[in-house]
């Protein structure tokens, strides 16, 4: 059973990492969790992040209709709710403005090159979609074809969007993706990062699968995706058929990764 308080002392600590950190400023930013299939608590609009309390938080259906609460909810309700439309596995959401991956939204700019194995494990892809007006159904419309793609999402001339099983895995992927935003930028500095080998790439997103139980990214294109043709080519069309024709061997790492981890905890 859902614990609803819970939940709300969540977002208000989520809120106040957020803040912390410099993800947001002043009234910026936004945060949701799914309740249920057809209920959301979602943040207030006006309160700055790092100041909010369990009562101020809403909670509203899948239409945006309210139906506790005294203030009125964030005015980017309607991204949220495309998110939960779109993705039924998303529990939570978190949307914020932190500084580095913030500017490479603002630049129009996503990696050419995949160099972290952390940030395939933890994010999968990235993607950066379109610029959207905020608070109209263009920012909606923008993110959702990216969905399938990615948990994290730079919005053009925007911010950052991250999705989770949960609050904290929502909020613990915009930590990723400003860290790997920072490495990125402090890299090209330098002269630019080195990307990883295609194989090696495909061996990282195995082990994501195989490892960690996380799916495949569903590949819809490679417009505003973090590695473009590459990974069309590693992960893109014929994919879903590998899978299948490699299902009993994958059930098999699966089985031996597994049991040497049980080996380990003991």
């Amino acid at each position: 059973m859902v614990n609803e308080f819970k939940l709300r002392q969540d977002m208000v600590e989520v809120g106040k990492r957020m803040y912390d950190k410099s993800f947001v400023a002043s009234n910026d930013g936004n945060i949701s969790v799914r309740i249920s299939e057809k209920e959301i608590l979602i943040t207030p609009t006006g309160v700055s992040k790092g100041y909010m309390r369990t009562s101020d938080m809403l909670k509203v259906d899948m239409t945006g209709r309210v139906l506790s609460g005294s203030m009125k909810p964030t005015s980017e309700m309607k991204m949220h709710l495309a998110v939960y439309e779109k993705r039924r596995d998303v529990a939570a959401i978190v949307h914020a403005h932190p500084p580095f991956a913030t500017a490479f939204a603002v630049a129009g700019i996503i990696c050419d090159k995949i160099a972290l194995p952390e940030v395939i494990f933890s994010l999968g892809l990235i993607s950066l979609a379109e610029y959207g007006t905020p608070t109209t159904d263009e920012l909606p419309g923008s993110i959702k074809r990216h969905l399938d793609n990615s948990d994290a999402i730079l919005l053009s001339n925007h911010g950052a969007l991250t999705v989770g099983k949960d609050l904290f895995d929502a909020y613990y992927k915009m930590e990723t993706l400003e860290h790997f935003s920072r490495i990125t930028l402090y890299a090209r500095l330098l002269g630019g990062e080195k990307a990883l080998a295609k194989e090696q790439i495909k061996d990282l997103f195995d082990i994501r699968e195989n490892v960690y139980g996380k799916p495949m990214p569903k590949i819809t294109g490679d417009e505003g995706l973090c590695g473009g043709a590459d990974v069309i080519n590693i992960l893109g069309e014929g994919t879903e058929q590998s899978n299948n024709d490699d299902a009993s061997l994958k059930d098999t790492i699966r089985e031996l990764v597994l049991s040497e981890l049980k080996k380990l905890e003991k």
